[in-house]
């Protein structure tokens, strides 16, 4: 009965079961809460970056789209551009400047220009998806761990109220309630933290997934202009 009567709607207040739960199951909490707040600032840092990134593309593209030269749109761009595109315009460009300057005279060196061009191109991509994947490791690792680690958690303290039981020879649920709810919380932490990394996951795969699509369109349309070139000067 003083058992019964010591459980109050506060004992099952979150802080209150995080103070009384065993140390291992607060180690887990622990844990998991810090992967739940890594995992927020990626989301938070990916969030901003991309709609940067998408910003920064369409006003670029549109200059590209305005009639002006491609040397002007890239002097526009400045000396070290952070955007992919436009470092990938400067690029192409320096190619075709240093190959003009030392002639092109033959069918196999406008080719051997657009296999550089094309290497430098690629290269860029490679370097810019590589940049915008970065953290979304972490993203999967929290989505697929911490829903086992919670369960690690709730298992141990499933295990602390059986003890609980054997201890105290008291089947009563004043007994074994404490330690359960203890252990369920850890599950919903587990879940808490890994539900929102498992859905900003999938979102910034495929968000990265398109805008590398997008630099490869606009590789590929900087090398038929480049390619065009070439044509104008036969």
């Amino acid at each position: 009965m003083d058992s019964a009567a010591a459980i109050t709607p506060e004992s099952f207040n979150f802080f209150v079961l995080f103070m009384k739960a065993d140390w291992v199951v607060k180690l887990v909490m622990l844990g998991l809460g810090a992967a739940s707040l890594w995992s927020w600032t990626v989301i938070l840092d990916k969030t901003f970056r991309f709609s940067s990134l998408t910003r920064q593309a369409n006003t670029f593209e549109d200059a590209v789209a305005s009639g002006k030269s491609l040397e002007d749109v890239a002097a526009e761009a400045g000396e070290r551009p952070r955007h992919a595109l436009p470092r990938m315009l400067q690029g192409a460009l320096r190619e075709w400047r240093d190959a003009r300057n030392k002639g092109l005279t033959t069918d196999t060196q406008a080719a051997f220009l657009i296999q550089r061009i094309d290497r430098v191109l690629d290269a860029a991509i490679a370097r810019e998806s590589a940049r915008l994947e970065d953290g979304l490791g972490s993203l999967a690792i929290v989505a697929t761990a911490s829903p086992f680690i919670g369960l690690f958690g709730t298992v141990w303290g499933i295990m602390n109220a059986f003890q609980s039981i054997a201890i105290q020879k008291n089947t009563s649920l004043a007994i074994v309630a404490p330690s359960i709810a203890q252990a369920l919380f850890a599950t919903a932490i587990g879940l808490v933290a890994a539900i929102p990394a498992y859905i900003a996951y999938n979102k910034f795969s495929t968000d990265a997934a398109k805008y590398a699509g997008r630099l490869e369109g606009f590789a590929d349309d900087l090398s038929t202009a480049i390619q065009r070139r070439l044509a104008e000067r036969v």
